[in-house]
């Protein structure tokens, strides 16, 4: 039995999501034979476009987003890079989710958005008429704020991804793999067939995780997913991002800059009005910023 989720995002944007990390919908809650990959078969390798620097894996450029008549970001432009830990952070309603959601065209499914640049993944404008919305989401996995898991065993939530897509894999070796990466292995091992429900709040949130890395996405978006937890959890939750980065390219939306500051390599600063005002290594903006708005909030002077 499948479970969906209704949350607001800090974008004041109702979304549906379900256990595997993506947007319930009737167009997505399952793919056909031919979304197998990215793109169709007319797309060639050698169409992509080079991104710059060799390890830029996520690049926006000229990002804009409209829900309606409101605009939620403004010619957003950063390069973002592989194998390392972007943080998001700014104050409410400033466009952290709704870029977040971008990347992997969850604002496809909110009937109000439109979204207007370039969103390239691996060189590939993620917006092309030749990619697969869906394909692209098995790419670039997501968890969310409150932890989701589906009313199944433990086996069965980490696995559900990996039966959903049809994936040729060991299923038990997967789940095994991926509660291991996800640093939950050990406190479940002897319960697999135990509910999901039944695991405290720190660790449904890194049985999610568990369930977003089995398919072996390149990308895994985090949506404030600590915010709901107590300190040891969060401080499990962290510790646990840092180790995911050596195999995965983590992007995070949090409203916690301490939390910013500890664990992540590049830190974005988006201000009231959807702009991305600065975007550097995370010792500059928290040590040197460029712009005195991003260090009036890094401050507390305001947000």
């Amino acid at each position: 039995m499948n479970r969906t989720n209704t949350s607001e995002s800090d974008d004041g944007v109702e979304q549906r999501t379900d256990g595997s990390g993506t947007t319930v919908s009737e167009q997505t809650t399952s793919a056909d034979d031919e979304s197998t990959s990215l793109l169709d078969e007319s797309f060639d390798i050698d169409d992509r476009s080079p991104t710059g620097a060799a390890n830029t894996i996520i690049e926006a450029r000229d990002v804009n987003v409209f829900y309606d008549d409101v605009q939620a970001l403004q010619d957003v432009a950063m390069a973002i890079p592989e194998k390392q830990v972007t943080a998001l952070i700014g104050p409410s309603g400033c466009g952290k989710s709704t870029f977040l959601r971008s990347i992997n065209r969850m604002n496809d499914l909110i009937d109000a958005a439109r979204v207007e640049g370039e969103l390239l993944f691996d060189g590939k404008n993620v917006y092309d008429d030749d990619v697969d919305p869906v394909a692209l989401r098995r790419k670039i996995g997501m968890v969310f704020q409150t932890p989701n898991p589906f009313p199944k065993s433990i086996r069965d939530n980490v696995a559900f991804g990996l039966e959903v897509q049809d994936t040729d894999v060991d299923v038990d070796e997967t789940v095994h793999s991926a509660l291991e990466r996800a640093a939950l292995l050990e406190e479940v091992e002897d319960q697999l067939d135990s509910s999901g429900l039944d695991l405290s709040g720190g660790q449904q949130q890194r049985l999610c995780i568990a369930r977003a890395i089995a398919p072996d996405p390149d990308v895994l978006l985090m949506d404030e997913p600590a915010s709901a937890l107590d300190p040891i959890a969060t401080s499990k939750i962290e510790d646990l991002i840092e180790e995911l980065a050596e195999e995965y390219t983590v992007v995070i939306v949090t409203h916690n800059m301490q939390q910013a500051a500890r664990i992540s390599d590049k830190t974005a600063v988006f201000l009231t009005g959807g702009e991305l005002v600065e975007f550097d290594d995370t010792d500059t903006i928290f040590e040197n910023p460029e712009h005195d708005r991003v260090e009036d909030y890094i401050t507390g002077k305001f947000g």
